[in-house]
């Protein structure tokens, strides 16, 4: 009863998404048959912390990295936290935890080269398919708005009037985003085509399939996989690398931090600073090559 009281709590009075929802399920209850099997116990709830230390020790046993740990250690914490809150306990017993140290993952961005590489590819776009394909990757690149905002877009959310974007983000947090020229001019484009599909079943969304239903997250990865492995070498590519070209082009041509902050929709700048460390390669190298006194 409590994990479906807590998982109601998450929907409704946090917005968590159902993917995160299923995710903190799928944590609680792999460690509610850890602690069946390995101390014959049918409740998590009465639970020790040398018991979840156990189970710490397994998962590394098991070759689970300390990322994938920590995820699972947070979501019972979160767990735990609702039962303190609902006085189901009345000590939390991941109250000193520490959480395992990670190695800090450099996503690499795509360059301005490879960007203008695979946006000159799309210049005569023609047709439903590239230019909707064109379109997702322009918005990518000029928003930086993550994969699942842009599947969620409507075609109420595009004020191209004012050239404005309404983005829907986590907790259903919306923020505004400007749209440059170009992009508006290719939403007008797009949604020109998108409105002669002979068969429209989602009329809402922005984005469709060539069925005339909503773009999903896996084709939209796709396109962006399979337009970028033409330019570029890179092993990772995906949306995320796209917003973080974003982040990384706007700080290095001397962009506020706060305000990409503010465009990226992130509620703190620690999530934002990840950002500035190839801004500050990038500060590095003008320096070098420019100082006086750099090559004495």
């Amino acid at each position: 009863m409590s994990l479906k009281a807590f998982t109601n709590y998450l929907l409704l009075e946090k917005n968590y998404s159902k993917l995160t929802l299923q995710a903190y399920h799928n944590d609680i209850e792999d460690f509610s048959v850890f602690v069946t099997d390995r101390f014959d116990s049918n409740s998590i709830i009465k639970v020790n912390y040398p018991q979840i230390r156990s189970w710490i020790v397994e998962l590394v046993d098991n070759g689970i990295t300390n990322r994938s740990i920590n995820r699972k250690i947070s979501s019972l914490n979160t767990y735990y936290k609702f039962l303190l809150k609902t006085e189901q306990i009345e000590v939390n017993p991941l109250a000193k935890h520490k959480a395992l140290k990670t190695a800090k993952k450099v996503q690499v961005p795509f360059s301005q080269t490879e960007m203008d590489s695979v946006m000159k590819e799309l210049n005569d776009a023609k047709g439903f398919e590239e230019l909707r394909n064109r379109l997702i990757i322009e918005l990518f690149y000029a928003t930086g708005i993550r994969r699942i905002e842009l599947v969620q877009l409507k075609l109420e959310d595009v004020d191209l009037a004012n050239k404005m974007l309404k983005v829907t983000g986590k907790r259903n947090k919306e923020r505004f985003i400007p749209l440059i020229p170009s992009v508006a001019e290719s939403v007008e484009a797009y949604t020109k085509v998108r409105n002669d599909l002979e068969v429209i079943e989602d009329k809402s969304h922005l984005f469709l399939t060539k069925k005339g239903v909503k773009i999903y997250e896996t084709l939209v990865y796709r396109i962006i996989n399979d337009y970028f492995s033409k330019v570029s070498t890179k092993v990772k590519r995906s949306p995320h690398i796209i917003r973080h070209s974003f982040a990384t082009h706007l700080l290095n041509q001397g962009a506020n931090l706060n305000a990409v902050k503010e465009l990226l929709g992130h509620s703190s700048l620690a999530a934002t600073q990840v950002y500035t460390h190839n801004s500050i390669a990038e500060l590095k190298k003008v320096y070098a090559n420019a100082h006086p006194r750099s090559k004495k």
